[in-house]
């Protein structure tokens, strides 16, 4: 399985860019992994909320392939604790998918096709953290499932 994590607009802080990097690697001693920046969208401000998530929505459909589940990042998704996140990716990973994608939106959110393309939503807190920061929290969560499935010591419990 290969997992791929798209996100709306690029990381500009150069510490947070290295923290995604890091994640990045150790994540590779486990899955093929692959982090896809769709770019920003030019001249936001003349289109409304719904425009905008449609714009983006397009964007994001257009990297799915017909096989890929998708996965969105959503406020009101499901909450999994590290261990139950774990017992998801192994799940994932038993139902012999080629690929598992997770998303993370644009500041207003998803489009209705997106929604509906969606296999499921996870929520990682009921806090609001900027895109950039959600990024390293989802590749650091899936380093850490990973280790909690192969019973390393990265995760205490």
């Amino acid at each position: 399985m290969v997992i791929k994590l798209l996100a709306i607009g690029k990381t500009d802080n150069k510490e947070l860019k290295a923290l995604i990097e890091e994640y990045q690697k150790r994540l590779s001693h486990y899955i093929k992994f692959h982090l896809e920046i769709i770019p920003d969208i030019k001249n936001v401000k003349n289109l409304s909320e719904k425009q905008q998530k449609q714009k983006e929505g397009e964007l994001i459909l257009r990297k799915l392939s017909s096989t890929d589940v998708l996965i969105l990042l959503d406020e009101n998704g499901k909450q999994l604790d590290s261990v139950m996140f774990s017992n998801y990716l192994q799940k994932h990973m038993n139902s012999g998918i080629k690929q598992l994608v997770f998303v993370i939106g644009g500041p207003y959110g998803f489009s209705e096709d997106v929604y509906k393309k969606a296999k499921g939503k996870l929520s990682l807190s009921k806090m609001t953290f900027s895109h950039q920061m959600v990024r390293l929290f989802v590749i650091e969560q899936l380093y850490r499932g990973f280790t909690i499935l192969k019973n390393e010591p990265y995760h205490h419990r």
